[in-house]
């Protein structure tokens, strides 16, 4: 089943009731079915069960949003809301990228803005599925390859984020370095009670 809105809000995609996408910022190449479509997919290759609902929207609402659930006060490009256990009922949570991120960060790896949001879409999906690259030894690491590679992805966030430390630092200026932290971070928020 696929429904839009009336014009006068976001563009909404219901694939079914796997998933929910607005898309608040367009992005070149890249219809909230196509992405509804991805996430179910990503979802079934991790074998998370439930709706996956997607908010692609600006940098300023993920900066609100970071700083509200993790205390952060600086924008990411990614968030991943796991359900609250008492009010699940079928929700595997909600992920929020941000657009002007993804479409930065495309642009300097050399890749489209719509593949960038699938790469975070993907990264959202395996901390639902309970991933977590901060605590993992590698496992969501080597899990997100596979899967990037299996999905037709680029690089993913883990393996950029890496690359990015390795060495260029010195070759970047201060701003450039504080971007590129705070872009590629990638992140599991828990909903404040």
């Amino acid at each position: 089943m696929h429904r839009r809105v009336p014009s006068n809000g976001p563009p909404v995609c219901f694939l079914g009731t796997k998933s929910l996408v607005i898309l608040r910022e367009p992005v070149a190449g890249l219809s909230q079915t196509a992405l509804a479509k991805f996430v179910l997919r990503a979802s079934r290759e991790v074998r998370l069960k439930g709706t996956v609902n997607v908010l692609v929207t600006s940098s300023r609402e993920l900066l609100k949003l970071n700083r509200r659930f993790r205390g952060k006060d600086k924008p990411t490009d990614v968030l991943s809301f796991p359900p609250n256990p008492d009010f699940a009922d079928g929700l595997a949570g909600d992920i929020a990228i941000s657009a002007d991120i993804a479409k930065r960060s495309a642009r300097h790896l050399g890749h489209s803005a719509a593949q960038e949001i699938r790469i975070l879409a993907l990264h959202g999906v395996l901390h639902l599925a309970g991933y977590d690259h901060e605590r993992d030894q590698g496992k969501m690491a080597l899990t997100e390859a596979n899967l990037r590679r299996t999905l037709g992805l680029p690089d993913g966030l883990i393996e950029r984020n890496g690359r990015s430390r390795a060495g260029t630092s010195k070759r970047r200026g201060r701003g450039q370095e504080k971007r590129a932290r705070n872009a590629g971070e990638g992140a599991r928020a828990t909903r404040k009670r």
